[in-house]
């Protein structure tokens, strides 16, 4: 299930701007200052210049394939709909940089031209992702991989067909994956690119949408707005929280299987959460259970029923660590977690009853004004 955001948004968010400044030198003393001074304190007493109470807008909009969904707090309509138009418009230009569904985006360009002989200049975009899904594959010995694209190709033909690749198929996949023939370099205050092996093809579908949150949420800033929440399918970015309230409410949704431990609920402020599992998307083949999540080792889906869930500073961050404990476990994502900053929290079922591991510090999360 993926996580639910509630806000409770009541009470007014009022703020008192009053200043006086004399306008003269006065000896010690004066009556005047007694005088100012009271009208001062009367008018703080009484309210001299309230802001308008911060209005909640709700927006939701079909971007990356999937509906995306932002919150904010804003003085009035016009600022909230400027701000919220702008950041769709952030998530559109990055859809068409970093999608591997359209064949004319930059990371389709950039994938079929492998193997690369120089080097390919790459968007600022392109690039920051591409150096942080590097540094998570390197972390992960390859758990996460973001070459994995001609195996997820052929793993969704076979969610449609209900039937596993062909091995001389999947064989072929594999030698074209390898988050180690991607090589990046800083050149000129950018970065440069070169895929070493024949018929890669890159997918950033395991960190290009909460890298999406984090370009949406700044454009939010940049319009003034403080108090928000962009979410896009399991993930979400939070910032300051609703007036009035100490955090986001988010819950976290159960496993689901009939003995599973309750959902959970946890309070966000200025933190990015990401829910990750085969709860929503399976399939089943000859009596196994697949996930939709490829793992680059197999090449096939993931069969480790689990729903891992990632709190960090950051929805591309959440987003890639997520994948890394779905396809390599819990021990290689706990291990891996506290390099990133990140709390974790792994439910899964792999046999015939549950488990939850979580790190030390995600429970501190569940505190309300923590």
């Amino acid at each position: 299930m993926a996580p639910v955001a509630r806000d409770a948004t009541s009470g007014m968010d009022a703020t008192l701007h009053c200043r006086w400044t004399p306008r003269g030198p006065r000896p010690p003393g004066h009556p005047a200052r007694f005088f100012a001074f009271a009208a001062l304190v009367l008018l703080l007493a009484t309210g001299c210049a309230h802001r308008p109470a911060l209005q909640r807008h709700e927006f939701v909009s079909l971007q990356m394939a999937i509906p995306f969904r932002i919150v904010l707090f804003a003085k009035d309509g016009t600022t909230a709909t400027n701000a919220a138009n702008a950041a769709w418009k952030r998530i559109s230009q990055l859809n068409d940089r970093l999608s591997d569904y359209d064949a004319e985006s930059e990371l389709s360009r950039f994938s079929a031209g492998s193997p690369h002989a120089d080097w390919v200049p790459l968007s600022d975009d392109l690039g920051h992702v591409l150096t942080a899904a590097q540094r998570v594959s390197e972390a992960s010995g390859g758990a996460f991989d973001v070459t994995v694209g001609p195996l997820t190709q052929l793993w969704r033909r076979a969610r449609r067909q209900h039937q596993l690749p062909e091995a001389a198929r999947l064989a072929e996949a594999r030698a074209a994956v390898g988050w180690s023939a991607v090589q990046l370099r800083a050149h000129g205050g950018h970065t440069e690119g070169r895929l070493l092996r024949p018929g890669m093809k890159l997918d950033l579908g395991g960190i290009a949408k909460g890298y999406a949150l984090d370009a949406a949420t700044e454009v939010l800033r940049r319009h003034g707005i403080r108090r928000s929440l962009v979410a896009g399918a399991g993930d979400i970015l939070v910032t300051d929280a609703p007036p009035g309230e100490t955090g986001w409410k988010i819950e976290i949704g159960a496993l689901d299987v009939p003995d599973a431990p309750p959902a959970r609920v946890v309070w966000l402020r200025h933190a990015g959460l990401c829910t990750s599992g085969d709860v929503f998307q399976h399939v089943e083949i000859d009596g196994v259970r697949y996930s939709h999540i490829v793992d680059p080792r197999t090449g096939l889906g993931v069969t480790d029923h689990s729903l891992v869930t990632v709190i960090g500073r950051d929805g591309m961050t959440t987003d890639a660590l997520s994948k890394v404990a779905s396809v390599g476990g819990p021990e290689l994502g706990l291990a891996v977690a506290p390099r990133f900053g990140v709390e974790m929290l792994v439910v899964r079922r792999p046999g015939t009853r549950v488990e939850v591991r979580e790190t030390p510090g995600f429970r501190r999360w569940e505190k309300r004004g923590h």
